[in-house]
């Protein structure tokens, strides 16, 4: 990034939600079923919600790391966990989707992403015996790797025209696009959207505003950024504490955008309130996050059977 990219300073504003002094915040994701927030502490097993209304927030869940997680279309959150494990959370009740996966089981899932149809893309660290991968998880719940050797699995984001994926590999320090298609869920045609210096910190979480301009944060970085449709950096908001993590847009209008920080065992190194949910009020509009719909199934890994609890149809459509 160029040292000449400009603050954004529509955006310059932004308040401190709630500092759980998260190792690791990540995932914010808005619930519209509840009109609420909710974000995790990755290592800390940890998810946290906050309602604007009320401006109340609170830990709702602890237990196994949760790298990533979806909002289901009955309301309920699909948790992608360590070693490959996948559970649907609701109110403190469990049902296992994937018991685990073998090749992730010295590993943790780390952002996942639904798509139009309900399907979810879901990544997974590397380690130090082997190298990070990115998942499908199907509808009837069987899951496959689409994408090997990665560095660390991140920032996705679907474009405004359903065509195109965008995503993220943070220690190749690159973005790149992908064709999709949403008849079958297939990506291909990989190319190179954007690559970054050492100086720039690593991209991480992202998401898509409504004039389909991607929207990445800068573990290391500070900062969130702002891209155009061809790739070009249009500007940059600055945050007090080093590790920005991901982003997300939420409110009844999508015009908050919530901001996840890192660091919060580290505040000395990383920023007094690293850790931190950050929330921006502003004119841009985004879209919401598509809904997770994984139903009834008999999960396969690697052609491999395993374990599976059946649930009843809670399907909702989104009022």
């Amino acid at each position: 990034m160029s040292a000449a990219c400009r603050d954004l300073a529509e955006l310059a504003q932004f308040e401190c939600i709630a500092d759980y002094g998260c190792e690791t915040g990540e995932n914010p994701l808005w619930h519209p079923l509840e009109r609420r927030l909710y974000w995790c502490d990755i290592p800390n097993g940890r998810i946290f919600r906050f309602d604007p209304a009320s401006g109340l927030h609170e830990k709702c869940y602890e237990g196994r790391p949760v790298g990533g997680f979806t909002v289901q279309d009955d309301g309920s959150l699909l948790l992608f966990r360590d070693r490959g494990n996948i559970v649907i959370w609701n109110e403190g009740k469990l049902i296992e989707v994937v018991s685990e996966i073998d090749k992730e089981c010295s590993s943790r899932f780390n952002d996942a992403i639904a798509d139009p149809i309900g399907r979810v893309f879901c990544g997974t660290m590397s380690g130090p015996d082997k190298k990070g991968s990115l998942y499908r998880l199907d509808l009837d719940g069987s899951i496959r790797a689409v994408l090997n050797d990665i560095g660390c699995s991140n920032g996705m984001a679907f474009a405004l025209d359903q065509k195109s994926l965008y995503y993220t590999d943070s220690f190749a320090r690159e973005i790149y696009v992908f064709d999709y298609n949403i008849q079958d869920g297939a990506i291909s045609n990989q190319r190179l959207f954007a690559t970054f210096e050492e100086s720039d910190g690593l991209p991480d979480g992202a998401t898509l505003d409504a004039e389909g301009r991607l929207w990445s944060a800068f573990w290391d970085g500070a900062c969130i950024v702002r891209f155009l449709p061809d790739a070009q950096i249009d500007g940059r908001v600055t945050f007090p504490a080093r590790k920005t993590s991901s982003l997300t847009f939420g409110g009844d209008d999508y015009t908050d955008i919530y901001v996840t920080t890192a660091g919060g065992n580290t505040k000395q190194e990383d920023g007094e309130q690293a850790g931190a949910l950050f929330r921006l009020k502003t004119q841009t509009r985004g879209v919401p996050e598509y809904f997770s719909r994984v139903g009834t199934f008999h999960a396969e890994i690697d052609g491999a059977a395993r374990t599976t609890i059946k649930r009843t149809n809670l399907s909702r459509e989104h009022e």
